[in-house]
């Protein structure tokens, strides 16, 4: 699928080799605010989906910011820090497990990005974007300017500083997940459907952290708190 944007601004592309590239085209046109959105916890069984939007200053050092699937803890630990204190204007949002559930893993992604945009603007004065590169095919549902990235987080900084916010912020999560549910070692697979983590359900069941309408997850709940039809795939 091509990427896709409003006619607002004339057609964009990245160059390789300068992940800053798309956002400096749309300076160019007119542009006053460019923010990068990504998620990070599609996959897993459990815990929430959160998501990331990020405006980062247009003088920094933009080369650092990469795929957080690349980089390793320590790595985007110290990205994150630097976010807090470049510049940069960070905002957070999530959906959590029982939202999954009701609206499907690709629309809780989407409201995710949705509540994230929200938080940027409110910790950005009321300023809104005047693009969105969001990572993937799908537009978050808000009526701004958007330009659609298949493996965005390579191809624009600004999408790889929210893809390391996301990251660290719901690993952070899981990890207070794992004082309350120990025996599932949250703390070292983050709720992705690992052998050791399907192991765990089938010996202890779900928590309420698990997504009910998962495949590996819904095997396990009793007939009468299986909520809905079993999501079959990611999207």
């Amino acid at each position: 699928m091509t990427p896709c944007v409003s006619p607002l601004f004339p057609a964009v592309s990245p160059h390789p080799g300068d992940t800053f590239s798309i956002e400096r085209q749309f300076f160019g046109h007119g542009a006053g605010l460019v923010a990068g959105l990504d998620e990070a916890g599609r996959g897993p069984l459990a815990g929430p989906v959160v998501a990331a939007c990020a405006i980062l200053p247009r003088d920094g050092d933009h080369h650092l910011f990469r795929d957080s699937k690349q980089l390793t803890a320590q790595q985007r630990e110290q990205l994150f820090a630097l976010l807090q204190t470049n510049g940069a204007v960070i905002g957070v949002g999530l959906a959590d497990p029982r939202e999954i559930e009701a609206i499907n893993i690709l629309q809780a992604s989407l409201l995710a990005m949705r509540r994230a945009l929200a938080e940027c603007v409110a910790a950005n004065d009321g300023q809104i974007p005047d693009v969105l590169l969001v990572d993937g095919r799908h537009r978050v549902p808000v009526t701004i300017q958007q330009l659609t990235l298949v493996k965005g987080e390579s191809k624009s900084a600004s999408i790889a500083a929210a893809s390391i916010v996301a990251k660290v912020t719901r690993d952070r999560l899981m990890a207070q997940a794992h004082a309350c549910y120990p025996q599932y070692g949250f703390d070292r697979h983050q709720g992705y459907p690992t052998k050791a983590h399907r192991q765990a359900i089938a010996v202890h069941g779900p928590c309420p952290l698990h997504r009910r309408t998962f495949r590996g997850v819904a095997e396990f709940l009793p007939t009468s708190d299986a909520p809905m039809p079993v999501q079959p795939s990611l999207w």
